[in-house]
C-alpha cells in the first residue's frame, strides 16, 4: 500500500494538479477571508478569531476534494489500467486506502498553511494573544475528520464510472448531501426526528468539534463515514474484478 500512495502523491505533483489544487484552495480562502467585503472577512467581522474560516472551508472542500478524487479510479478504468491494479499484490482494501490516502494526503498539505491564520489572528487580537486555542484546535481537528469523510466519498464516487465529470458531480452531490442536506432536511421534520435526521449529517458533528471539546461520538461518526464508503468502494472494486 506504501507504494501505492507514493505513487499517487507523485502523480498528482508530477503533473500540475497538486500545485493547482493547493494554489486554488489558499487563493479562494485569502480572497473571501481577508479581501472580499462579506460575511467571512475576518477584518470586518471585529472578532480575533477563525470561525469564518471554519464555516467557508467545508463548501470549499465540497468541490475542491471531489475534483481532486474524481480520476482515482475513473482514470485507471477509463485508460484500462485497472487490469494492472488488480494484478500487483496487494488487496482491494490496500488499493482502495492507497488512494485515500494519497488524496487525504494532498488535501492536508494545501490545508497546512491556513495554521499562519492563527498567529496572524493572534497578533490583531486586542489584548495580542486573545484567541480562543481551544475552539481553534477542535475546529482544526474536525476538519481532518471531514476532509477524511469527503474523500471517501469522493473515492467511491470514482469507482462508479469512467467518466470523470460523472465521478466529479456525483461525489459533489453526496458530499453536499452529508454535509447540508441532512441538516437542511432535519429543519422540516423538527422534534426527535429532527435531531436524529441532523445527527445522519456531518454539520453537526463538525459545529460539535467546533466549539472546542471532543466528543467521541463525533469521532466515531466520522471514522464510519469514512470506513462505510471504503467499503463500498472495495465492494464495487471486487465487483469489477470478478
Amino acid at each position: 500500500m506504501k507504494a501505492l500512495l507514493l505513487r499517487e502523491i507523485k502523480s498528482f505533483f508530477g503533473s500540475p494538479i497538486g500545485y493547482l489544487v493547493i494554489a486554488v484552495f489558499l487563493l479562494l480562502n485569502g480572497l473571501f477571508l481577508w479581501v472580499f467585503d462579506g460575511d467571512f472577512n475576518i477584518l470586518n467581522s471585529g472578532f480575533a478569531d477563525l470561525t469564518p474560516f471554519f464555516t467557508l472551508v467545508p463548501w470549499i472542500l465540497i468541490f475542491l476534494i471531489p475534483a481532486v478524487t474524481m480520476r482515482s479510479f475513473s482514470d485507471e478504468k477509463k485508460q484500462g489500467t485497472i487490469e494492472l491494479l488488480f494484478t500487483k499484490p496487494l488487496t482491494v482494501w490496500e488499493i482502495a486506502t492507497g488512494k485515500f490516502f494519497g488524496a487525504f494526503v494532498l488535501i492536508l498539505l494545501a490545508l497546512l498553511p491556513t495554521i499562519v491564520y492563527v498567529f496572524v489572528i493572534s497578533d490583531l487580537g486586542l489584548p495580542q494573544g486573545n484567541i480562543d486555542m481551544g475552539s481553534t484546535l477542535g475546529s482544526y481537528f474536525g476538519l481532518l475528520f471531514l476532509i477524511a469523510g469527503y474523500t471517501a466519498i469522493g473515492i467511491f464516487s470514482s469507482s462508479l464510472s469512467d467518466n470523470q465529470i460523472v465521478a466529479f458531480i456525483a461525489a459533489v452531490f453526496l458530499c453536499f448531501l452529508f454535509y447540508f442536506g441532512f441538516e437542511g432536511l432535519s429543519g422540516y421534520a423538527g422534534g426527535a426526528a429532527g435531531n436524529i435526521i441532523s445527527s445522519i449529517g456531518m454539520d453537526s458533528h463538525f459545529k460539535s468539534m467546533s466549539r472546542g471539546v471532543i466528543d467521541t461520538r463525533d469521532v466515531i461518526y466520522f471514522i464510519s463515514i469514512a470506513v462505510l464508503f471504503l467499503s463500498l468502494t472495495v465492494y464495487k472494486l471486487k465487483s469489477l474484478k470478478w
